[in-house]
């Protein structure tokens, strides 16, 4: 290790423990009833780094948490940073094979279960025979540690963590798993120095500040809400005021309660918000800043929000988890000046739109997002080939298909793999999605492709309509073709009650796609 790397302290624990040097009496964390101040924040998360260093955790080793939004999820992230050792967050929504192959795959040591998550736990005990101890985080909360787990309340209190070697910046800090489509989930292997070059370019271009208090309630386990927000924020001292339950009416009383003035939340989550019949009511003067993601905010929510809540600035942003995870940002001045843009590229990253032989598009065209950035991944682990293939030509390959105007702002169009290829024609779901949500009674709508026997791939819309409002398929469909060229226009309109989500908020398509199929089994060919 070189004496300048040692010299510069870039590591994931040292971001806190330099903010608790600066800021020691400040709010850093809140969940419910339990605060703890950036001092109390930075001891805890030293002696829980302490504990694991008893349980034999050296630099290198996997450790593991499947848990909902906890305090204790926070200082885990810290503690294992502290140790040298690498965060494996798992979704709590997978089933217990999907989460078995994500431990497996990763070689995790540890695993720290919380306090919901107790029934799967019991079933990867048998799925995981390389997991030597579960780390029971409800004991923090006071609930009681099931048989054969280990108390994370007793890791609070252990001696403080004592480095056994100096950390080097592109050490790897965390392992995070994209979720699997046609393929086994991927490791996406991010190095301290990754994770810490996005967080300047959060700083800079989503403006997180010191003086924020941000309220972070999509999941902990996903690079958004850990790496855009909570890290960024930890980092410069804002205050954090931590929920595991993202329904709307909590969220609206923890925005007023809290007096929160920086919330990021998916278009889902911030349409539930305004659907919600406690919206009206609710005092959210403080909140300044707003921020989506995951999928682009139709331009009639945008125009909601800024009519309901006009002091709030909104930004877009845009990335995967292979880039830790921003790319883009389409900042508040440009929201309904550019409506539906990812924006342009953050501080740190370089970003292109690329036919397939890597040339750049013109104006207007569809190509692939390509990046190069300080802050990508390493690698995929434990997956040369894939690792190659992402970074084809020199460039990180997105999967992304979109267009650039004249100013350089990206658009982002679909994923590769959601195109719909319909009689000949490319047409973008978005696009589609965005004359829908014109209709006054649409609340919530994904457009897909699914097979027909003529067109090949059918433009089909899924629609949720708001509460007490009926509406036919037809009157839907004139919508549309009063705004769309026809081979735009949806083919069928399939009306449900929800759309389906994963926790971070995006809709899957995916399973729409195959719960769907035979709909247009028996259509003739003509």
């Amino acid at each position: 290790m070189s004496s300048s790397n040692a010299l510069s302290g870039q590591t994931l624990f040292d971001t806190l423990r330099r903010t608790a040097a600066k800021h020691p009496g400040k709010l850093a964390i809140r969940q419910g009833p339990e605060s703890r101040s950036y001092s109390e924040f930075y001891q805890v998360c030293l002696q829980v780094a302490g504990g694991l260093q008893q349980l034999g955790i050296q630099p290198g080793d996997r450790v593991a948490i499947l848990s909902k939004n906890s305090s204790a999820f926070a200082v885990s992230r810290y503690a294992i940073a502290a140790t040298g050792a690498v965060l494996v967050p798992v979704n709590f929504m997978l089933n217990p094979q999907e989460a078995a192959y994500i431990l497996n795959h990763s070689g995790a040591r540890l695993l720290l279960v919380g306090a919901e998550e107790q029934g799967k736990a019991q079933a990867l005990a048998s799925l995981c025979p390389d997991i030597e101890k579960m780390i029971w985080l409800g004991s923090e909360a006071g609930l009681p540690t099931p048989p054969g787990m280990y108390p994370f309340a007793e890791l609070t209190v252990s001696t403080a963590a004592q480095p056994t070697h100096a950390i080097r910046t592109d050490d790897p800090a965390q392992i995070i798993y994209t979720s699997g489509t046609e393929s086994a989930p991927k490791g996406a292997v991010l190095s301290h120095a990754a994770i810490i070059w996005q967080y300047g370019s959060c700083l800079v271009d989503a403006e997180i500040a010191e003086a924020d208090t941000l309220l972070h309630s999509m999941p902990l386990y996903h690079c958004a809400q850990l790496d855009c927000f909570l890290g960024p924020s930890i980092q410069v001292g804002g205050s954090n005021i931590i929920t595991d339950d993202p329904s709307p009416e909590n969220l609206l009383a923890l925005l007023a309660a809290e007096q929160i003035t920086s919330f990021f939340a998916p278009p889902t989550v911030w349409i539930s918000l305004l659907n919600s019949p406690q919206f009206e009511q609710t005092d959210m003067s403080r909140l300044r800043k707003g921020y989506y993601g995951a999928s682009i905010m139709p331009i009639e929510i945008m125009k909601r929000i800024q009519r309901s809540l006009p002091q709030i600035r909104l930004w877009n942003l845009y990335g995967q988890t292979e880039i830790a995870p921003v790319a883009t940002i389409l900042k508040p001045e440009d929201q309904l000046r550019k409506p539906g843009s990812a924006g342009k590229p953050v501080l740190h990253v370089e970003t292109r739109i690329v036919d397939d032989a890597m040339r750049d598009v013109a104006a207007g065209d569809i190509g692939e997002v390509v990046h190069r950035s300080p802050q990508l991944l390493t690698e995929y682990f434990k997956d040369p080939e894939r690792t190659a293939q992402a970074f084809a030509g020199g460039w990180f390959h997105s999967g992304d298909l979109a267009t650039i105007d004249d100013e350089g702002y990206i658009t982002i169009v679909d994923r590769k793999k959601d195109m719909i290829k319909t009689g000949g024609e490319n047409v973008a779901g978005r696009e589609v999605e965005e004359a829908l949500y014109q209709h006054a009674d649409i609340a919530e709508v994904a457009v897909i492709g699914l097979p027909h026997p003529h067109w090949i791939e059918a433009v089909t819309a899924v629609v949720v309509l708001h509460r007490g409002v009926e509406t036919g398929e037809e009157a839907v469909i004139r919508h549309c073709a009063s705004l769309l060229a026809g081979f735009k226009v949806p083919k069928k309109v399939l009306f449900v009650d929800s759309l389906p989500r994963n926790p971070s908020g995006k809709i899957l398509k995916r399973n729409l796609r195959e719960t769907y199929s035979e709909v247009f089994r028996d259509e003739s060919s003509h």
